[in-house]
């Protein structure tokens, strides 16, 4: 079966917006097995979307088209179907009535340019759509299974999972296999290294299919399962799931798709302890990802983003002599900003951060992505010292506080460190 992906609009084309629309729909399809073929981005522009839908139907059993269904004029993709199939666009009653309750049901006056978005190629069916203004709707044109939806993406991603993929699941999929999914989260392998590690586990578990995906600073495995019920497709999932462990035990975060704060809180939890954090070169990002994660005030205590060398002083009780001695990045600095947040704060666990993430600033000693951290807990002060040159100050700072609550996550856990200095 030949799927195909259309994505419009002209902040793709003019790389203002990444189309992360195809990307999503196509993972979703493989989850169930179904193969995008190809993907296409086409500007606001009637003859060019025209002209690529005539392509696209000439060869595809399902067509997925996102954006243009807005109501402005450069919202071109009922028209161009319209166009395509050779007939008028047509006022969709049932369109218009969800939209006018849509309206109603947020408090807001429907302007009338909305009333565009009602008027649909003749013969085409609304999909509802239940977080928007804009109807989708899908026509079959030749043998062509077409579905168009918002760009929107969290009105594309509801209007999908609710109505498409069941529709093409039901015409396309194999109605005696049953599919899962599971994600394994790792850090600090890269990832063809990675993959090199796990291709060869279709061959050796029948009915699993694996991928990477680089969701920086973090690796993901995705491990892909058919099978004719729950429980075995929860048993290839499980040999997979062990094979990667044996592989890559020393690289995995979760096996279950949460990421590195979602873990270090549970462990935290677990444990009723509580976390402060004094940083430097991750100037709050280490408290932002902590936070991001609902109910983390159970554990987080503070953050200060000690920045500023006389901060480090005034506030966190570091020395002034160490600091002109040994640099703001040393052993000797993290150690005491990690001792004078623990003092303030008497949390169970405390993490410190100093560093150089770019562009300048970088040393022979302590070249660009020298990151210096320490965490302390009981009586005890675990310092590491690593480089990690890659990419931009941003790249450098998203590894520094992967990295920093990684070694947290490791000492809770009693695990070894994963660089070595």
């Amino acid at each position: 079966m030949n799927i195909e992906i259309l994505s419009t609009g002209n902040e793709l084309t003019t790389g203002a917006l990444t189309d992360s629309n195809a990307a999503y729909i196509s993972e979703c399809l493989n989850q169930k097995y179904l193969t995008v073929n190809r993907h296409h981005t086409v500007g606001d522009n009637l003859a060019m979307i025209s002209s690529v839908l005539s392509e696209i139907i000439q060869r595809a059993d399902v067509l997925i088209t996102t954006g243009g269904l807005g109501p402005t004029t450069d919202d071109l993709s009922a028209e161009a179907a319209a166009l395509v199939i050779n007939k008028s666009l047509v006022f969709n009653q049932s369109a218009y009535d969800a939209m006018k309750e849509f309206f109603e049901r947020i408090k807001r006056p429907m302007n009338p340019s909305n009333k565009k978005q009602a008027y649909l190629p003749d013969g085409a069916v609304p999909i509802p759509n239940p977080v928007g203004t804009a109807s989708g709707f899908k026509i079959l044109i030749g043998t062509c299974h077409a579905y168009f939806l918002p760009g929107v993406p969290h009105e594309m991603k509801k209007m999908l999972k609710t109505y498409v993929l069941p529709e093409i699941c039901q015409n396309f999929g194999d109605l005696n296999q049953k599919t899962g999914h599971q994600t394994i989260v790792c850090f600090g392998q890269g990832e063809s290294e990675l993959g090199d590690k796990i291709k060869d586990i279709p061959q050796m578990v029948e009915g699993v299919k694996v991928g990477t995906r680089s969701m920086f600073p973090e690796l993901q495995i995705k491990l892909y399962a058919t099978g004719k019920d729950v429980s075995s497709i929860e048993l290839l999932l499980k040999q997979a799931e062990k094979i990667c462990l044996e592989r890559l035990g020393k690289y995995i975060i979760s096996t279950n798709g949460e990421s590195i704060q979602h873990v270090v809180g549970n462990l935290l939890r677990k444990q009723n302890a509580t976390l402060a954090v004094a940083e430097s070169c991750t100037g709050g990002l280490i408290a932002h990802k902590i936070t991001e994660v609902p109910g983390s005030s159970d554990y987080f205590t503070c953050a200060a983003v000690t920045y500023a060398n006389k901060i480090k002083i005034d506030l966190l009780n570091v020395s002034s002599e160490t600091i002109e001695k040994y640099g703001a990045v040393s052993k000797e600095t993290v150690i005491e900003m990690v001792t004078g947040i623990r003092k303030r704060t008497n949390a169970t666990y405390c993490l410190a951060t100093s560093g150089i993430a770019g562009p300048g600033g970088g040393t022979p000693e302590k070249p660009l992505g020298t990151l210096c951290m320490a965490v302390a807990y009981d009586s005890d002060i675990h310092f590491q010292k690593i480089v990690l040159p890659f990419g931009t100050r941003e790249h450098k700072k998203e590894l520094f506080a992967m990295a920093a609550l990684d070694m947290l996550r490791r000492k809770i856990l009693h695990l070894p460190l994963l660089f070595e200095e």
